[in-house]
């Protein structure tokens, strides 16, 4: 595993230079391995945010119906091994490491990224554990996304937002057409989220692929949220007016408004399921799964509560989108003074972020530990200029105990602005 994260390009810590805009080493690396992606069914997903929510909804719920299922994600947050899992346990150690010196000679040969090497990995471990369905995320894009040799029963795109745009283009068009690379011929797609400035651009690539296209919102719309405390336990529950005209009630345990979203792009793919036939699912199985993604995936990072007195909540959201409905979220809570422990790396537009922000709270600027991290001087530099106002930590974890330092129990502290911000609280 050493190898794997210290010998290879690694998108998430190098940034840009680790992308591969092609699919020949991702191809070379299939052949290699007996086109291992062939030996299982999958559903595949893109978008920019919600990915991880929706794909970790679906294996979970997969899972509870008793499939042997597969769950690709990626970044990772603590342990490069929650990328690939099946049933919610993660790859064990040794799988990595027999990969790695097996095929070692050849990928020194061919010379593929981290993230190619990781999906060829994940695709050949699903394939000799036998799983029976694995959903499997996209890393960035779509059509020159390694992923994206699936075949899959369904493919889903959650929504489209200005993220990554130095490679996948500076419109939401231009990303939308990237994204839209994963509709296959004759595969069913759904769309999590009606875009309309973008939508003509899914709907041609289905038309074109004969692909039927279905939209989340035409099936289940309307959504009306709650949340609950039960057994210790915060659920949400998300109704919906369904296809069958009447008002359905889903509870999950994830949290935050957008479940909403992600929740009507699962259910369609369930649907979407049922009606193939090949992997049904019965509605308790639905049910049970989608109110314990937690326990049956093992997924962590999105508004995810680290503390009650103060409360304490970190989430991953690390672009404009994302961040936005987090901070919207943040609107909902009552609470004393709010506290938000920051941190982001440096190929974001920072300013566009740093305007979302509320002017009221109190920062503590810190700088996530990879090379890619913004130095927190200049996080701050630029946040003053959007009348943000806090102090600088040289590591989150100073910043955090800061923080909760100066924080009453009626307070609210937020961690965030970068998945590894929130890997390093976790």
């Amino acid at each position: 595993m050493g190898y794997l994260l210290s010998q290879l390009p690694m998108f998430h810590r190098i940034g840009p230079a680790a992308y591969k805009a092609n699919l020949d080493n991702t191809l070379a690396l299939s052949q290699h391995l007996g086109y291992p992606e062939t030996k299982f069914s999958s559903i595949h997903i893109a978008g920019t945010n919600g990915k991880g929510s929706v794909a970790n909804m679906l294996a979970a719920v997969l899972q509870q119906q008793g499939y042997k299922t597969g769950l690709a994600t990626s970044p990772h947050l603590k342990d490069f091994r929650e990328r690939i899992r099946i049933n919610g346990q993660m790859i064990p150690k040794r799988e990595v490491a027999a990969f790695v010196s097996q095929h070692r000679h050849f990928f020194e040969k061919l010379s593929p990224s981290f993230f190619e090497i990781t999906i060829a990995l994940t695709f050949d471990y699903f394939a000799r554990q036998q799983v029976d369905i694995a959903v499997i995320e996209t890393g960035l894009g779509g059509r020159l996304d390694s992923t994206n040799i699936l075949n899959p029963e369904v493919s889903i795109i959650t929504n489209i937002g200005m993220d990554h745009m130095n490679l996948l283009g500076n419109t939401l068009q231009k990303i939308a057409a990237e994204k839209s690379g994963i509709i296959k011929e004759g595969v069913p797609v759904v769309i999590g989220k009606f875009q309309p400035e973008i939508h003509h651009i899914f709907a041609e690539v289905a038309s074109q692929k004969s692909a039927p296209l279905s939209l989340a919102k035409d099936y289940y719309g309307g959504a009306f949220t709650e949340t609950k405390e039960e057994k210790g336990k915060l659920i949400q529950e998300i109704s919906f007016n369904t296809p069958s005209g009447e008002r359905s009630m889903f509870a999950t345990d994830l949290q935050g408004l957008w479940q909403q979203e992600n929740l009507a792009a699962v259910l369609t793919a369930v649907d979407l399921l049922n009606s193939k036939g090949n992997f049904p699912v019965s509605d308790s199985a639905l049910r049970d799964g989608l109110s314990n993604v937690q326990q049956n995936t093992g997924f962590k990072g999105r508004w995810y509560q680290l503390g009650k007195r103060p409360r304490i909540i970190c989430d991953t959201g690390h672009n404009a989108d994302g961040l936005k409905l987090v901070l919207e979220q943040l609107k909902s809570f009552h609470y004393e003074k709010l506290r938000i422990v920051l941190g982001m790396v440096d190929d974001k537009d920072v300013a566009g972020i740093l305007s979302l922000f509320p002017k009221t709270a109190k920062y503590y600027f810190c700088k996530p530990d990879v090379p890619r991290g913004l130095d927190p001087q200049e996080l701050a530099q630029i946040a003053r200029v959007h009348g943000l106002n806090g102090d600088v930590f040289p590591s989150v974890k100073a910043a955090l105990q800061a923080a909760k330092a100066q924080a009453a129990g009626s307070d609210l502290i937020f961690v965030g602005g970068s998945t590894f911000v929130v890997a390093e609280v976790i």
